[in-house]
């Protein structure tokens, strides 16, 4: 039982960097937006992070398969099959020539996956709490949630 609390509070960390890069990369397009950054430092800052932030959410969801985690699993599919298919046809990293072309496409792809890892950090928050109350009972007893819950 204290792998799973282990295992939640490592999904709960990747969620929440993953989560971090996507609203770091959504406010920099809005600085752009604002004329606040230049076009080059903006693709220069967000290429960078790009690379990595794919690999990290593919492992993440690699190791909702590995753990049968089959829900979370299903979950995390799409968004890695729209990663690689943007890998595939090398449309992930942002163009210094057409930024203000697509600065509009890249802010709402920015805003799904926003929306998308704060509802995965949402259920892992509520899985992780699961975890943190079953994990001091685990023993010989039956632990019933739903009857800990009723007393008072």
């Amino acid at each position: 039982m204290a792998w799973d609390l282990i295992y939640w509070l490592i999904c709960f960390c990747i969620d929440l960097a993953l989560f971090a890069s996507s609203l770091y990369q959504y406010v920099m397009l809005t600085d752009l937006e604002a004329d606040y950054i230049n076009p080059y430092e903006l693709s220069s800052r967000i290429n960078q992070l790009v690379v990595p932030e794919f690999v990290v959410h593919i492992v993440f969801c690699a190791l909702f398969l590995v753990t049968q985690h089959w829900f979370m699993f299903l979950i995390t599919v799409p968004i890695t099959c729209y990663i690689v298919m943007l890998f595939v046809k090398q449309q992930h990293l942002i163009d210094v020539t057409e930024v203000f072309r697509v600065l509009n496409t890249e802010k709402k792809c920015r805003l799904v996956k926003l929306g998308f890892y704060f509802s995965l950090l949402a259920i892992i928050i509520v899985r992780l709490a699961i975890s943190g109350i079953l994990f001091p009972r685990s023993g010989s007893e039956e632990f019933d949630l739903r009857a800990s819950f009723l007393e008072f």
